[in-house]
């Protein structure tokens, strides 16, 4: 009898590369298999490599750390597989140089994701590497669409013998690359995609039989949205808050209502993002769970 766990290890390893786009060798190995040693990881990924799924590059300036991507091959491969159909990443992901140049914001995302990840298995919850979903597409209409860095599926532990509830986020990742209204201008789009409906052809939405929003399709909430700030110190998290605390003002009053949050990457580190770590853009003063639940801080 042929073990059904035959090449699991190598399997997610591939799935992760594709759907994360890149990831350093110590990414992997805490994303992956991190009860044992990083030896065996490094196994593998040259294993993948020699294959030719995968393939990686040297950051020179950054402790000369490998970075890992999925070939074009490993990505015709690993898309054929039901967990990730339908989720292809860009076609330069494959590219050493795209690489290079996006390696910067690409692996902090996946050190986001890897907060996230990391938390819930020391408190029981379900967050498994392939819930984080990289660049989803959501479609505005003309051609236009919101794309979060991530999609986030956050299931809490159970109680009382029931599974806990799935929290869902987009997710928005900020090396502080751009100025603060730059960063807040990422919150219109949110906007439009709340309550945007598309165009049926042949019917019309009247008072009666209204249009269904796109959202409604793909989540019975409009998720949540995280911005995660990395990149600057504690002055200009306050001042890229203060742009989104001013950007929600003209809001719509649905939108008003989906929670907006923001922490420091630091702090996710740190404490976990599941600790009141979040300041709500709307009332920065406040300091909340990813959970929603408000506390304020001592």
């Amino acid at each position: 009898m042929i073990g059904v766990d035959v090449g699991s290890g190598d399997r997610m390893a591939l799935g992760v590369l594709t759907q994360y786009r890149m990831a350093t060798t110590e990414q992997m190995h805490q994303m992956i298999a991190p009860e044992v040693r990083i030896e065996q990881t490094r196994r593998r990924l040259a294993r993948l490599r020699v294959e030719g799924l995968v393939d990686r590059i040297t950051l020179p300036q950054a402790g000369r750390t490998r970075v890992w991507f999925p070939t074009p091959y490993g990505v015709q491969l690993a898309c054929e597989w039901p967990e990730l159909r339908g989720r292809r990443p860009s076609r330069t992901v494959s590219d050493p140089t795209a690489v290079r140049l996006k390696a910067g914001h690409t692996l902090t995302v996946t050190e986001t994701a890897l907060a996230f990840i990391e938390d819930a298995r020391r408190r029981g919850d379900l967050c498994r590497p392939l819930d984080w979903i990289c660049e989803v597409h959501h479609p505005l209409g003309s051609g236009e669409a919101v794309i979060p860095d991530a999609l986030l599926y956050y299931q809490l532990g159970p109680t009382g013998g029931e599974s806990g509830p799935m929290l869902r986020a987009f997710v928005e990742v900020d090396r502080a690359t751009m100025g603060p209204e730059r960063l807040a201008a990422k919150l219109t789009p949110y906007q439009r995609l709340h309550r945007y409906v598309p165009a049926v052809p042949g019917r019309r939405p009247t008072f009666q039989e209204p249009g269904l929003e796109e959202w409604r399709r793909r989540y019975p909430l409009f998720p949540r949205v995280l911005f995660v700030l990395d990149g600057t110190g504690p002055a200009g998290v306050d001042n890229r808050i203060s742009a989104l605390r001013a950007a929600t003002r003209p809001l719509t009053p649905c939108l008003r209502d989906v929670p907006v949050l923001a922490a420091p990457l630091a702090d996710l580190r740190q404490h976990g993002p599941c600790a009141p770590v979040w300041r709500p853009v709307h009332d920065p003063d406040q300091r909340v769970p990813r959970t929603g639940r408000e506390t304020r801080q001592a």
